[in-house]
């Protein structure tokens, strides 16, 4: 017999979902450890902390090289990635060569960590075509889709490979990525409920880093969890402390055993912050948020905690810091400048990059422009 009275209790229904969602923490906001078990349940060896925390730093100096660049009018488009390290790098420390990356537009660094080189990164933010090369720099391939602009569709796109990835057998996941802003969209829905559906290998990430351009999170949906998004499309979700990184590496290496085993998607919301502008085009995040509020985020940054982790270890220390930061920036002004030199696009290259096979008229505007050196 149903009992009318507790499953009419609306108010009870949203205070279950607050409470079915704990947060997955293993380092607290001071670095320090705080789920001993967790810890040791990561499995991650003194050389793979130190290797976690070099991808990091990889992503902070290439994302403040970027911004200096967009300031000089060098860049082109650019999504800031500071406040994230932990929420893109460490998950995507989780995942194998083998493995689909679907990632949104502010995503790049974790295609650095696949070896997709940092100059065709650059050019993809210029709009060039080699930035949709995803080859390494010796011709290995880089298994990932471009970034996406269009907001949520690499959900689909991801659900789709993740189903080809089961009926050929293959050892593999997709892993996709987009922000709060993206879990609104139509189409994140769709590709969780089509993987599910399925039971195709896809590992969902929902960065909830505060804001959708200027549009706070709490104004965007009445759901306490982004999470509870998958649960509509049965599957399993959790939230997770994004500016965590082992609490993220974690959470990611054993959503993917869920996933390749078959039992189908995984759902991770990641708690982080952006802690810059939402894009190098023209967005201004003081005017949607206060200086504290950004203070009290930076305090809580994922490299913080992971920097006192393994100090506290005798892992790392200023000198180590000091000399691999300069080893990043010389590999990204190595970057830069093979970036710089590369042909510009002609007319005519856009053209021929438009379409396979031109149209007649196509292929008469391709000889035109040629001609006149285009």
């Amino acid at each position: 017999m149903s009992n009318a009275k507790e499953i009419l209790d609306f108010k009870q229904q949203l205070e279950l979902q607050d409470s079915s969602f704990p947060m997955l923490q293993i380092l607290d906001e001071t670095g320090n450890i705080v789920d001993q078990e967790g810890f040791e349940r990561a499995g991650l060896t003194d050389d793979q902390l130190v290797e976690l925390f070099k991808n990091m730093l990889l992503s902070r100096q290439v994302d403040i090289r970027c911004m200096k660049l967009a300031k000089q009018g060098r860049m082109g488009f650019f999504g800031p990635t500071a406040g994230q390290e932990a929420s893109q790098m460490a998950s995507a420390f989780a995942f194998t060569d083998e493995d689909w990356l679907f990632p949104g537009y502010r995503d790049l660094p974790q295609i650095y960590s696949k070896g997709w080189p940092i100059w065709k990164g650059l050019l993809w933010s210029r709009g060039h075509y080699f930035g949709n090369e995803y080859t390494t720099d010796e011709g290995a391939e880089v298994k990932s889709w471009f970034p996406q602009i269009i907001i949520g569709a690499q959900y689909v796109e991801a659900a789709g490979v993740a189903l080809g990835l089961k009926k050929r057998k293959k050892d593999a996941v997709a892993f996709v990525y987009t922000g709060d802003g993206g879990s609104s969209q139509g189409d994140t829905y769709e590709g969780i409920n089509f993987a599910a559906a399925y039971k195709a290998p896809m590992v969902a990430f929902i960065q909830n880093n505060g804001f959708a351009i200027s549009t706070p999170r709490n104004l965007q949906t009445a759901a306490e969890h982004l999470a509870a998004k998958g649960w509509a499309a049965g599957a399993p979700s959790i939230v997770v402390d994004g500016n965590d990184a082992i609490a993220m590496y974690l959470a990611s290496k054993e959503a993917r055993a869920w996933a390749v085993a078959g039992n189908g998607p995984v759902v991770i919301e990641a708690i982080t912050n952006r802690l810059e502008p939402h894009s190098t085009a023209g967005d201004d995040p003081l005017r949607y948020r206060t200086k504290e509020d950004l203070e009290a985020w930076w305090q809580k940054e994922p490299l913080l905690r992971m920097r006192k982790l393994l100090t506290d270890k005798g892992l790392w220390d200023d000198d180590k810091e000091v000399a691999y930061v300069a080893e990043l920036d010389a590999r990204i002004d190595a970057d830069i400048k093979k970036a710089n030199g590369v042909e510009k696009q002609k007319i005519s290259n856009f053209l021929k990059n438009t379409l396979e096979v031109p149209s007649q008229v196509m292929a008469e505007q391709i000889q035109k422009f040629e001609s006149e050196g285009k």
